[in-house]
């Protein structure tokens, strides 16, 4: 039966005419229950049933589930097709793919902590004495992959494991929990490290600080008190507090083919046309090239941006809770995948009860360390895609959080006195010198200079404005005015500015590269737009709750001068 409809215009003749063809299909060979069948649409993707009125109607107004080209849900019988490894559909799948999963992981993981000696002899042991057909590992696959694609919660799978332990026969092999049939599985899974880190956010317990019971900074405890009066001296409880961090050296990356492709997108797949559309055609992405120019001529080498930022993953039930999960993305990778949640790495996870603040350039220690091993040394990956091994580098090229986690990374003031980067130079010095109330009223000098805004006096602060706007710092003059915040400087008004406007110096520069960059921290597009829209509507509209026309800004108005018919 022919389906290219599937994949036509929901308005044309042709998906019209498929529609109705599917459904008189479904009548034919599906029974239904209570009248109702399962709908293929993207919305409900076979898990809800619908009247074949309503299933006509989603399958036009959300579209029909293009992958879903075999109808098995709705009467099709498969007659074993062939694949392209020669062998039946059914045979496939009741395959492990031991192999396949052994390249994909890496042979050097597997024989790490006999890992491959484990999934070796689960794929050797028969579910059951006498049978041919599943083994431990294969009906632990199967079963996961039912739990996966339907959405189980583990209470129910571990319910189902129990009760196919009791129907199968005795010294059966099966798992009988959730949690075991994960041990079968972890082989597979990501190596991740727990560190424990001080309760106050003080240190790592890693390298020299690993054997210490307290913390070398604040004296506080490494582990937690424990309740229990009759436990035996020197056994250590649960530590304060725990990172896990997922290492980002990996030799898997280039291992598959079609993602070895991917990676070179930037190169092979992009668009050069002068536009700015892409990180690629940005004015940094080509200074690393110039600059380093034996990172920039291989086009595999990888160029990160690091996102990060506070969550509470129990909802409502623990409201004090912070959790701060720090992912990292590709920029090689084209933009359809490039923020695909396959390509996404997360590398470290922060758990609270709070969050870490200033002080989470303690937890970054690892991550920047292995960043800077992939810049000055790489490792040796082989590349699937032109059969070949060579030395992979990578850099962090920017940072990409909202405002707060922006000022927690880079170390600037982002609120009080010298939140504004823009009058920082003009106006803070000045008025911190004279003792005199911070306002930022001098935003002018981003005009032409013909605009008739800068004569206007009444209407500003009572002068005009003929100063232009001063030039953008790049990245060494910005990493030379942090260097110097430690250094004790002469006079005591330019250390208190420098105290408030540097809160610290973060520590991504320890990487050799990062000071040259000039666009280091972004703020991400969806804080930006939407807390800036909803201010401006909600001032215009003056929306209860929204709006920020309050006694406050009365206030700053009659500080400055200004809208007099407007002061409190």
């Amino acid at each position: 039966m022919d389906r290219r409809w599937m994949n036509a215009r929901r308005i044309s003749k042709e998906y019209e005419k498929g529609v109705s063809v599917f459904l008189q299909y479904v009548k034919e060979n599906v029974k239904s229950v209570n009248g109702t069948y399962f709908c293929p649409c993207v919305r409900s993707l076979n898990q809800i049933r619908q009247d074949l009125g309503n299933l006509h109607d989603h399958l036009f107004m959300f579209g029909i589930t293009r992958t879903y080209t075999v109808w098995t849900w709705h009467g099709e019988v498969l007659d074993q097709p062939m694949t392209s490894r020669g062998t039946n559909y059914v045979e496939e799948w009741m395959s492990d793919h031991l192999e396949d999963m052994i390249c994909d992981v890496g042979e050097d993981n597997f024989r790490r902590a006999n890992l491959y000696d484990s999934l070796i002899n689960d794929s050797e042991q028969p579910l059951y004495p006498g049978c041919t057909d599943f083994t431990r590992l294969s009906a632990t696959l199967k079963l996961f992959s039912l739990k996966a694609r339907n959405g189980w919660t583990d209470k129910s799978f571990t319910e189902l494991l129990e009760l196919l332990k009791e129907m199968l026969p005795k010294n059966n092999t099966l798992p009988i929990r959730n949690y075991e049939a994960k041990k079968v599985l972890c082989p597979m899974g990501l190596e991740y490290q727990k560190i424990h880190a001080c309760s106050n956010d003080c240190v790592l317990y890693i390298k020299e600080f690993a054997s210490l019971k307290y913390c070398p900074t604040c004296g506080l405890s490494h582990f937690k008190k424990k309740s229990d009066k009759n436990t035996e001296e020197g056994n250590d409880g649960a530590p304060g507090k725990v990172m896990w961090y997922l290492p980002m050296i990996t030799k898997r990356m280039f291992s598959v083919k079609k993602d070895a492709k991917n990676l070179k997108w930037h190169v092979l797949g992009r668009k050069c046309d002068n536009l700015l559309r892409y990180p690629a055609d940005s004015p940094q992405w080509k200074k690393i090239d110039e600059t380093f120019p034996k990172f920039g001529a291989n086009p595999r080498n990888l160029r990160l941006a690091l996102a990060t930022d506070g969550m509470n993953p129990y909802g409502n039930l623990s409201s004090k809770h912070s959790s701060w999960p720090i992912m990292l993305m590709i920029y090689n990778l084209s933009p359809l995948l490039c923020m695909n949640r396959k390509y996404v790495m997360l590398s470290m996870m922060i758990f609270g009860p709070k969050q870490p603040g200033n002080d989470i350039d303690v937890y970054l220690k690892p991550l920047i360390d292995d960043l800077k091993l992939l810049w000055e040394e790489g490792i040796e990956v082989f590349d699937s895609g032109v059969e070949e091994n060579f030395r992979l580098r990578a850099m962090l090229f920017c940072t990409i959080n909202d405002f707060p986690a922006y000022g927690n990374l880079s170390g600037y003031s982002v609120k009080g006195h010298f939140a504004c980067p823009i009058c920082e130079e003009n106006t803070s010095y000045l008025q911190l010198k004279h003792g005199q109330k911070t306002i930022y009223t001098r935003h002018r000098k981003f005009h032409p200079h013909n605009h008739p805004y800068r004569r206007l006096k009444k209407t500003f602060n009572g002068s005009a404005k003929d100063e232009v706007v001063c030039r953008p710092q790049n990245g060494e003059e910005v990493y030379k005015k942090v260097k110097n915040i430690n250094i004790v400087f002469e006079k005591h008004l330019k250390r208190t500015y420098a105290k408030n406007v540097w809160k610290k110096r973060s520590i991504i520069f320890n990487l050799p590269y990062w000071s040259i960059l000039d666009v280091r921290h972004c703020i991400d597009v969806m804080h930006v737009e939407k807390n800036v829209c909803n201010t401006v509507i909600g001032t215009l509209l003056n929306v209860k709750g929204k709006t920020k026309d309050g006694i406050k800004a009365r206030q700053d108005l009659a500080d400055m001068g200004i809208r007099t018919e407007l002061h409190p």
